[in-house]
Parts: structure tokens; sequence; C-alpha cells
């Protein structure tokens, strides 16, 4: 496969629009194509022009781009209308999009049943709208829909279909796993069959697959092996049920791993990990930390072992370099850590200490007590730093301000317009400096409650906590121990206005005390971080 020119074709602007609570302004579409233009995708499908006004509007403004090739989405002609007086082909043809990419049926079950016509006028409609849409753009792909399904069953009709589009001019004929059902050796096999027994060449074959048994990104590169030499997907694998093929994993897979080459320049491959986070705070979705390549799990080690390991060569347990596609290497401290876990985690934080010294067994069995405690350090680095620099006497939070006392109150009445509503009030007592402050605040809620009056004590003296927001707030309930009920784990993301973001934790009975201690640790984190002086 070494060195094959394979086109990546995005489809996230048509199909990953399908998916389930996802709505794409104009403004985001624009935006979407913009960036994958940057990072050098071929081909970008807008949407389906005349299907509903966020795409007609989208290609009235179609962005102009550098690289990829503009494509609009349509379906072949209906039964009973000529190319010339099919609306839909109109539309398509009159576009501001430079390819037009064409859907038709190659499953007989579906031609018999969906669309009730004879299986040979089914080949007329493919025949006559790519041949109507290759006269009007100059380039027509054909997505063979329900493919390798109607291949199982019938696959001299299905072969008939895509040769229809092929001889009709189309530049590219896609095989659909459209129900997202076939499996790896099956793609593989089809794909092969279709170029060597149906005289289709690789070079004029893509793939176009759906997640449905967990295979989408399988399945492409099945058909890549094969011999096609297009791969349709999604950003973050978008798609309607189970998503689609996801291009955020295909891409590094079929450069880093097969040797292919694609329209993205190998020193454009970092953009990856960016590309996919900032797509999905687009969608104002939390990135899947566990996604290949780019989530920020993907090249975390918590288990000792593997940590002592990947500190004398990270090809130990990496198989591609982190940096290679915009990521970084992570080491997560848990019960499971090892003194190689503690000495990673200190130089990362900016702590150089001898591998001999005796507080290191010391911080590891404290990190690991307190992680049976339900201190989950792996998923708040501030508050483990700041656990660190304590023990080791490198940095007295306290030194910036001590809470002594606090409470808390919510009261259910009828406002003055009557309606029934839910008050919080806070009650702080904070010492800062040589004085001591007492402050009130209200709030949406407790924790909002005791966030503004804490602020309330503190911004006076340290401004730079106005700089800061809370971003996240969650709760998990541990498991009941020792009689004491629920144990809540609350963890609180923070953001800084320059775009980092930190995460404390806090571990108590009282759900209260466990979300102060994680504020309290949020604000000591952002004044030891911005290098401010205590009063």
């Amino acid at each position: 496969m070494t060195g094959e020119r394979i086109y990546l074709y995005d489809t996230t602007l048509r199909d990953g629009a399908q998916t389930q609570d996802v709505d794409f302004s104009v403004a985001d579409k624009i935006a979407i194509a913009q960036e994958l233009d940057r990072l050098g995708i071929d081909y970008i499908e807008g949407g389906w022009p005349g299907a509903n006004p966020t795409d007609d509007q989208f290609f009235a403004v179609a962005p102009d781009l550098a690289r990829a090739t503009f494509t609009a989405f349509g379906m072949t002609r209906r039964p009973g209308r000529s190319a010339a007086n099919d609306p839909q082909l109109t539309a398509l043809a009159q576009s501001r999009a430079k390819a037009v990419c064409m859907v038709g049926k190659t499953w007989d079950f579906h031609v018999d049943v969906a669309l009730g016509i004879p299986r040979e006028e089914n080949l007329e409609l493919i025949r006559d709208s790519i041949a109507a849409l290759h006269a009007a753009k100059g380039e027509a792909l054909f997505d063979a829909e329900h493919f390798f399904d109607g291949y199982k069953r019938n696959p001299a009709y299905a072969v008939q279909c895509v040769r229809a589009a092929f001889e009709a001019g189309a530049r590219w004929i896609v095989l659909c796993d459209t129900n997202g059902g076939t499996l790896p050796h099956e793609v593989e096999a089809i794909v092969r069959a279709v170029i060597t027994e149906h005289g289709i060449s690789g070079d004029r074959l893509g793939i176009h697959c759906h997640n449905d048994t967990e295979n989408a990104v399988a399945n492409s590169l099945a058909a890549v092996r094969a011999g096609a030499r297009m791969v349709q997907g999604t950003i973050n694998g978008l798609g309607e049920r189970c998503g689609n093929a996801n291009l955020v994993s295909l891409i590094p897979s079929l450069m880093l791993k097969m040797g292919c080459e694609t329209g993205i320049r190998r020193e454009d491959l970092h953009l990856l990990t960016q590309l996919s986070r900032s797509f999905d705070e687009r969608l104002n979705r939390a990135p899947n930390r566990h996604a290949p390549y780019v989530g920020s799990s993907a090249f975390a080690h918590k288990g000792g072992l593997h940590v002592s390991a990947v500190e004398k060569d990270p090809a130990s347990y990496e198989h591609v370099a982190p940096e290679a596609v915009g990521n970084r290497r992570q080491i997560v401290m848990s019960d499971q850590a090892g003194r190689s876990n503690i000495i990673a985690r200190l130089r990362d934080i900016g702590l150089d200490i001898d591998p001999r010294d005796e507080r290191l067994a010391r911080l590891l069995d404290l990190v690991k007590q307190r992680d049976s405690d339900g201190y989950a350090y792996d998923t708040a680095e501030a508050s483990f730093e700041l656990l660190v620099r304590r023990e080791l006497g490198a940095g007295d939070m306290s030194r910036y301000f001590e809470l002594l006392r606090f409470h808390v109150t919510d009261e259910r009445r009828y406002n003055a317009v009557g309606k029934l509503v839910v008050e919080s009030e806070a009650v702080v007592r904070v010492r800062v400096g040589s004085g001591i402050r007492l402050e009130v605040a209200e709030g949406n809620g407790p924790v909002h409650a005791l966030d503004m009056a804490m602020r309330k004590a503190l911004e006076p003296a340290y401004p730079v906590l106005r700089t800061v927001s809370l971003s996240d707030y969650r709760v998990r309930i541990l498991a009941a121990k020792d009689g004491t009920g629920a144990m809540p784990r609350v963890l609180i993301r923070s953001a800084g206005l320059d775009g980092a973001e930190w995460s404390t934790l806090g571990v108590s009975t009282n759900i209260i005390e466990a979300s102060t201690e994680a504020l309290v640790d949020s604000y000591a984190y952002t004044l030891m971080k911005s290098g401010t002086a205590p009063v």
C-alpha cells in the first residue's frame, strides 16, 4: 500500500447532519468547510440543494475552497420524468458545486419494494442522471446505495447498477454499506471481486460505510486494501443511527499505518486533534476522551509497569508518536501508579526530584490511599498538583486564603409575582492575608451561591480570579462504605480567558463539602499558576 494515493471525501455537512441532536447553521457549515479545506480533504460534500432551507442558503453563499472540490448531493431522477424535466437534477446542475454525487438504488429488494418499478427502469434512472450531471458539471459521482446487501442477494444486478453509472461517465463509483451490517472480510472480498471480476478499476472505486456493527473504519480500510482508492466519512464519525466511518481515525491509519498518500500533508497531521475537539465544541458536546489518536486518553498511561517502560522508550506502549496527530502523552496518577508515574508527573509540573528521595514513597502511598478514598487524580490534574506541592513543601496554598466557615441555605417559596422558586444563599468567612472577610451571596443553587460568595471575598485581593469561570460540574456517587451512606465525588472544570482548562475535585459524604473542596482547589490553582503573590 505504501505510496498509494487515497482520496478523502467528507460528508459531515450532509450525512453527519443526520445525527440526532445535531443541527448545523449556515455559519457552521461555512466554518467547517473552511477547516476541512485547510486540512487538505479532497472532496467536501456541502449538502442537498433543494432539500431544506439551510442547504439552500449554504449553497447560495458557498465558500471558495482553495484545495477541496465542493460537492453537492442528490438522487437519481424520479421515475416518470426525464432528466431534463426533473427539478431536483436541475437544482444540482445550477448549484455552485463543482461536482455532484448522486445516490441510486443497487439492491433489487429496494427497487422492487421502495421504488416499485421494473429493475431495468432503475438502470435507466442511473444512466440518465449520471450522464446529465456529468455533462453539466464535468464530474459526477455515484453512491451505490445498499451495494453490499444488494451484492450478497443478487450480485449480477448490483453490478449492473454500478456499471450503468460507470459507463455513463461517473468519476467515482462509491460502494455503500448503507445499513452498516457488512463485516470487513465481506467488504474486502466484494470490493476485490468488483475490480477483478467485473472490470471496474480500483482508481474509480470509493467506499462509504456506516458504523452499525462498530466496523465502519475497519470496513473502509478493508476496501482500500482490496483496491478502492476513495474513502468517504465524517468528522468524529457523525451520522444517523450509529454514525459513519470516522475520518479522524481513518486519516492517520491510512497515512501512518498503511503508508498511503492523501491530500493532507504529513506535517499537517498534527491539526487532527485540534480539528476533532473544536468540532465537538462547536456542537456543544464533550469530546470523547477515549477516541483513537485524538482523545485525551489516547496516550494516557496509568499502570506503573506501562509508565516505567514508556519512560525508557515511548514506543513500548505507543503505536504512534502522539505529536504526529497533535496529541500529547499523559501520565495518570491512581492506585495503579508506580514510582515512574510519580516522577513523570512531577517532571510535567516542573518539579525535578531525585528518584532516591524518600519522600517519593510517602507520596506514592498517599496518592494510592486517597485514590481508594475516592480521589481520582487521573481526571483532576490541578488537585493532584496542589496535593504534591503541599506534601513536598513546594508551595503552601493556604498562604493565599483560608476558608474558615461556610453556611448554605435553600428556601422554596413564592416570589413577588406568585411563581414558586427555590433560592440558595451562601455565607462564607474567609481569611485573606491578615484580615477576615464575611460575605453573603445568592445563586442558582447552593454551589453557585458558594462560588459567588467566595469570589466576593477573594476577588478584591486577587483580581485574576475574575478571568476564570467554571465550565463544568459533575457529580458521581461512589459506593457506600463504612455505614456513611452515599459518597459523592465532585469534579469541577475551570477555564481561563486564554483557553486553558483544568480540573479539581472533592470527596465527602456531604455533596456541599465536596463541592467546596473542589472550588477552593480551583481558586488556589489559579493563583499559583498566575504567579500571584499572597496579600
